[in-house]
């Protein structure tokens, strides 16, 4: 490898799903002595909070062609191009070693210029179907990691399972001691993504208000709901007595994952990675409208496992997850098992294998 110092560009955007594992990747490098630049767009630069101080933050001109009407549709084009010209001009300058894609639509532009500039490149696919971008690329790239197994990938494209890397913050409480439900305080973390949470700011607090109430006098909950579910989420605890924090966005997730009895989450890649290195019971409820149900394939092998309840969307009753609730609350050792189980699928590692994997097709490239 040259003297200088080598640089890794990151291309993500959208949602949290995209950005953690890009955090956790760019943390990971930085503690090897690289120089790390994000890549990413107005939406996925609301998630760069978390990121270290030394990470260079890049917004690039990107678009979907999934929102908006027709006029948007018609300078999305338009709009990609000019942040794959401004991202092709930055890497002639820069001359990256390697660029990595973790998905959403502020990846073309540097895995483009990549692919212009022949420069060593590579996706990560968290869940376990390839999304719209991902799928563009898998057969443009040098290698193509997995975040959950198996991956439905196209014809002739191989995959290298690698895991869902996990924040710092998330590794650092990684097989936390968890103590089982009991005649105590107890906690329960509702985490939705935010795309498809007011289901979960519908159903959850009546049926956590439904459960017995001698386990109900012990609980305590926090709950995510988007802005404007808040109030009626927050009134709604409040009427049944139940001791509740409702915020749109948890800063401290894994602080709250460690210390919960059992989470109710949507089955995004990030979720499922960060409860299954924690290991908590959980209970899934994948998203309906997720991309080719990429959501119910990322929850099964948690589920396999022995780790989680899946809730299909369709199916999401009060009196259904209420009892559900109950059925792990009430059971000290099957809580304690599903804790083992879902630890027993995680992967506190990944992060150190992607990084492992970017350093050797940096290497592997050299001249």
């Amino acid at each position: 490898m040259s003297a200088r110092q080598p640089l890794l560009v990151i291309a993500a955007g959208g949602t949290g799903g995209h950005m953690f594992p890009a955090q956790s990747l760019a943390e990971a490098m930085l503690r090897r002595g690289w120089r790390v630049k994000l890549s990413t767009d107005p939406r996925g630069a609301r998630y760069t909070g978390g990121f270290p101080h030394s990470v260079e933050i890049e917004q690039v001109a990107s678009a979907t062609f999934a929102r908006g009407g027709i006029f948007n549709k018609l300078v999305a084009p338009f709009h990609i191009l000019g942040g794959v010209l401004g991202a092709t001009f930055r890497m002639m300058r820069d001359k990256p070693d390697v660029v990595v894609g973790f998905g959403g639509y502020p990846t073309i532009p540097a895995l483009s210029a990549a692919m212009i500039l022949r420069r060593p490149r590579m996706i990560h696919e968290q869940n376990g179907v390839l999304g719209r971008v991902n799928k563009l690329f898998a057969k443009r790239v040098d290698k193509v990691l997995c975040g959950t197994w198996p991956t439905a990938l196209p014809e002739g494209v191989e995959g290298t399972h690698v895991g869902n890397p996990v924040r710092l913050a998330v590794h650092e409480r990684a097989g936390a001691g968890y103590i089982p439900p009991g005649d105590y305080p107890m906690s329960i973390l509702v985490i939705g993504g935010s795309q498809g949470a007011r289901i979960l700011s519908d159903v959850v607090p009546p049926a956590i208000a439904n459960l017995p109430m001698d386990v109900l006098r012990n609980i305590r909950v926090s709950h995510q709901a988007r802005d404007e579910d808040g109030e009626r989420v927050a009134t709604l605890y409040a009427e049944n007595g139940i001791d509740a924090d409702v915020q749109p966005f948890f800063r401290d997730v894994p602080a709250r994952m460690s210390e919960a009895q059992l989470v109710i989450s949507r089955a995004g890649a990030s979720s499922v990675a960060d409860i299954s290195v924690i290991g908590r019971p959980a209970i899934l409820i994948p998203f309906a409208a997720a991309t080719e149900d990429h959501q119910a394939a990322n929850a099964k092998g948690l589920a396999k496992a022995g780790g989680a309840i899946v809730i299909p969307e369709s199916r999401l009753e009060v009196e259904a997850l209420s009892e559900q609730i109950a059925s792990v609350l009430t059971n000290p050792d099957g809580a304690l098992q599903m804790s083992q189980a879902a630890l027993s699928v995680g992967m506190p590692d990944a992060a150190q294998a992607l990084a492992d994997i970017t350093e050797e097709l940096a290497r592997s490239r050299q001249p």
